[in-house]
């Protein structure tokens, strides 16, 4: 099958689904212009995936923003630096139970079922190619090189949307229903330890996030700081791209060996998370949060291989200051010498960080309003997470907050206490996207409540148009 053959079939697929039926939701009319029944904050996996949920059920009236150009959305081809994914290839994800939708289907339709086999796990570049080819073939309404800068609530159900970029229609945009699928960082900020920021210029270090220029590094001695698996991949990369000696240095003495993800995807724990109980959603992310995800095999195999890497077990950073050019580390073991630093030190998750959310944040709730947990498992940092309904909507921690927040929605790694990571990873899409367009369509619905069934209540129109002539039994 060609790629041509395969967007055929996609289309026949969705048809038979009777996919793009007109709308149920009723427009809404507004004195500034159009108002879109829902504005999809990010055009990455997750958002595309949103779009298309609404779309099967039949709310078209979207849209969907994106601050990267056209084909850079996400971090595949941006500040991503592994060779593949790290999910299982046999995994589904966006295609939302549609086979011809799936990467499998795009994979064997350009290189064949043999080749499908023979790859371990989804090249990174290639994610990103069906990515494309699923925006595309699904002609979803992206709108790139627009960036969100604050959410207003107009009124209960209605907010209007400060942007600005290129691509932007207008300065502002009103949305019934705004979902902030955002990625990683979209709860929160990246994390850079202050005694770094408060010690170096920023041009002798980086976070994994941000773009680094390697090609300024070629031949240079850089150090990474972080055990995961993200602190691996930007050591390979940066080793690939010509560096000369590349040093993980990792707080803990052993290396983390257990990825928690594995037992989540075989054990229900993904599919079902919403349904358990506070503490037990709260102790199972403590407890996730303790094991940092490991690298995979091949690429701390590939990272290993170059006669430039270093392993340092043990190892936190102490001290950090400038010498010279570069950047003096200290830790336990001695004092090191860099000439630049990645620093693979993830991030933090509070809704006070996000500007976009600067007019709402101090009523959002957050699980420490919710849930006092136990001394064992208690963190601040998830106490900072925000406390969501089951369909990734925004709770109130105050009465005055509950019309400001309605409509909002957090489809990023901030709901991964209250949902699990059914927004934070390829393992979890398929699950919490159907949560997220039913409590948006629920909305929607409940929001035209009166409207909707008084025109239940007063619909008349004759559909049966038969009539019974007496004659026509009459016995003989």
């Amino acid at each position: 099958m060609s790629l041509e053959e395969l967007n055929k079939r996609v289309k026949t697929d969705l048809s038979y689904l009777a996919f793009g039926g007109s709308d149920w939701v009723r427009p809404l009319d507004h004195t500034e212009g159009h108002v879109y029944d829902a504005v999809i904050v990010g055009g990455g996996q997750s958002g595309l995936a949103a779009a298309f949920g609404l779309l099967r059920e039949r709310v078209s009236n979207i849209l969907v923003i994106d601050e990267n150009p056209d084909g850079l959305e996400g971090p595949w081809e941006t500040y991503a630096r592994m060779v593949t994914l790290r999910t299982p290839k046999q995994l589904t994800s966006i295609d939302l139970g549609i086979p011809s939708l799936t990467f499998r289907s795009w994979w064997e339709a350009q290189f064949g079922p043999e080749e499908w086999e023979a790859i371990d796990k989804i090249p990174r570049g290639d994610w990103m190619n069906y990515l494309r080819w699923y925006r595309t073939v699904l002609n979803l309404p992206v709108i790139n090189k627009v960036k969100l800068n604050l959410i207003e609530p107009v009124e209960e159900g209605l907010h209007r949307l400060h942007i600005e970029g290129s691509g932007a229609p207008s300065d502002t945009i009103l949305a019934r229903k705004v979902v902030l699928a955002t990625g990683i960082q979209g709860g929160g900020q990246w994390y850079v330890p202050p005694m770094i920021s408060d010690n170096l210029p920023s041009h002798l270090y980086a976070h994994t996030s941000k773009p680094i220029d390697f090609k300024k590094l070629r031949g240079k001695k850089v150090a990474v700081l972080g055990g995961g698996a993200s602190a691996f991949d930007n050591a390979n990369f940066a080793l690939t791209e010509g560096v000369d000696q590349a040093h993980v240095f990792v707080r803990r003495k052993k290396m983390p060996r257990i990825n928690p993800i594995r037992q989540m995807e075989a054990s229900g724990l993904i599919e079902r998370f919403p349904a358990l109980s506070d503490a037990d959603k709260y102790a199972a992310i403590s407890h996730f949060f303790k094991h940092n995800q490991p690298p995979t095999n091949d690429t701390f195999s590939r990272a290993t291989s170059w006669p430039g890497f270093n392993l340092h077990l043990g190892a936190p950073w102490l001290s950090v200051e400038q010498k010279d050019e570069g950047a003096l580390v200290k830790t336990p073991q001695g004092e090191y010498y860099f000439d630049f630093l990645i620093i693979s030190t993830g991030l933090l998750t509070d809704p006070a960080l996000r500007p976009e959310l600067k007019l709402v944040e101090n009523h959002i709730a957050r699980w420490g309003d919710f849930y006092d947990a136990p001394d064992e498992v208690a963190n601040p940092v998830l106490d900072a997470h925000p406390y969501l309904s089951p369909g990734f909507a925004f709770i109130s921690r105050d009465e005055k907050g509950k019309k400001r927040l309605h409509g909002l929605f957090a489809f990023n790694y901030s709901a991964l206490i209250s949902c699990g990571i059914s927004a934070s990873a390829l393992s979890g899409m398929r699950f919490g996207i159907p949560n997220l367009v039913e409590e948006i369509s629920n909305q929607l619905f409940l929001d035209d409540r009166e409207d909707i069934m008084k025109n239940f209540f007063d619909y008349d129109e004759e559909e049966f148009v038969g009539e019974w002539l007496e004659t026509s039994n009459q016995s003989h």
